[in-house]
């Protein structure tokens, strides 16, 4: 048997330990990149406050009213491709896409880089995370 034959039947256990180890440390990036990735809410807050990004909120005008980012613009997710002055003319401009949980926001990004939007965000875990961040969110009448 050559050296190296060796090595890895006398440290199998070391080298099934390392794969374990490996595969853990990599499962957190694996999940986020399933579940579509996003931006956290404090990366978020650097988008809006550093580069001017525009938040587009997908949620249903009930849940809208009843909750939602400071300044985001409501394009319930129904009414995205007729949308035209809820969104920027700039396509360039960043977008932070939110929903209540992030599911919806995911095809809402989808559908707006289709329609030309360079640089669109979803906001990991929806209005439920920014809410957990305690960052503010205004109410409005339905």
């Amino acid at each position: 048997m050559g050296s190296t034959q060796e090595f890895f039947v006398q440290n199998w256990y070391l080298i099934v330990a390392a794969l374990v180890s490996g595969g853990l440390l990599a499962l957190p990036t694996l999940r986020r990149g399933a579940q579509g990735g996003g931006v956290s809410p404090a990366e978020a807050v650097r988008l809006i406050n550093r580069e001017k990004a525009v938040v587009v909120d997908v949620c249903e005008p009930s849940e809208y009213a009843a909750g939602h980012v400071v300044g985001a613009r409501s394009v319930p997710l129904d009414t995205l491709e007729k949308a035209g002055k809820e969104l920027p003319s700039n396509k360039t401009l960043p977008l932070v896409v939110v929903c209540a949980s992030g599911a919806r926001a995911n095809k809402a990004a989808a559908m707006l880089r289709q329609r030309g939007h360079e640089n669109v965000q979803v906001l990991a875990g929806g209005m439920r995370a920014w809410r957990e961040a305690n960052l503010p969110v205004e109410a409005s009448k339905a």
